[in-house]
């Protein structure tokens, strides 16, 4: 497991700013805020445990909340409290889960495409992301990746790019039975229930075009908590850090200070 903490420019500040990811689980989904955060915060990015090609199997009955063990270890292991937290689906969920069961370690939540429930919607795509692998290889399944992430105007102006990473993504492609046990933890998830008991100021941002999660899901699971608030962007699909990197950083930067 790689943990990378970037300090601020300004070393004067000491509040530091965690990243999570979502499925994927790297640290590298988060190189778009970096330099941008880093003039306002001491940055930590981390993967996430099993993500790596060399990662030891998981257990059989991971959860969720293992997830989020994992990063209240990370946080105690480098002295770190009062974070503030960005998380992107899977990664907004252990923040919520960091929130319940280690309140004290973190600050403002950032929820980024998030969901109160499983939308039946949402399910279908993940359900046909589990066919792939698990029926057509890891190839057929990192290349469909774009189709549930990006608009498709994102997708045909950074063509190259993304074959870049694709080609990347296959080499490196974390052991298959992790994959599956961390989309099963994911599928398995109840949101609402953990949501109810955070009472942390809490940002949400959905993207109206986002082609994985109903922008409604969102909405819903921020009327579930009691100190949120809810932004709901018009473009940049499921994953706005990269399409949209500047209105994004900007609109964290905004609620954080």
């Amino acid at each position: 497991m790689t943990v990378e903490i970037f300090p601020c420019n300004d070393k004067s500040i000491t509040k530091t700013l965690v990243f999570s990811s979502g499925l994927g689980g790297h640290a590298n989904f988060w190189q778009p805020q970096i330099d941008f955060f880093t003039q306002h915060f001491q940055v930590l990015c981390y993967d996430q445990q099993g993500v790596q090609q060399d990662s030891e199997l998981l257990s059989s009955n991971y959860q969720l909340k293992d997830l989020a063990t994992e990063l209240v270890d990370i946080l105690k292991c480098n002295n770190l409290s009062s974070c503030h937290f960005v998380g992107h689906a899977l990664g907004a969920f252990i923040g919520l889960e960091v929130a319940a069961q280690a309140p004290q370690l973190l600050e403002k939540l950032v929820l980024l495409n998030p969901w109160d429930e499983l939308d039946f919607y949402t399910l279908k795509r993940f359900n046909l992301r589990q066919s792939l692998l698990e029926h057509t290889g890891i190839e057929a399944y990192v290349k469909a990746q774009a189709i549930f992430l990006y608009p498709p105007q994102w997708i045909s102006e950074n063509a190259q790019i993304l074959t870049e990473q694709e080609n990347q993504a296959i080499v490196k492609f974390a052991p298959i039975p992790n994959v599956l046990a961390r989309l099963n933890s994911l599928k398995a998830y109840q949101p609402k229930t953990t949501a109810a008991t955070v009472n942390h100021p809490t940002l949400v941002i959905s993207n109206a075009d986002d082609t994985l999660v109903p922008w409604q899901r969102g909405l819903s699971l921020t009327q579930n908590m009691p100190h949120a608030k809810f932004n709901l962007m018009a473009t940049g699909g499921h994953a706005s850090t990269v399409t949209q990197p500047t209105m994004m950083n900007q609109t964290i930067l905004k609620f954080l200070i």
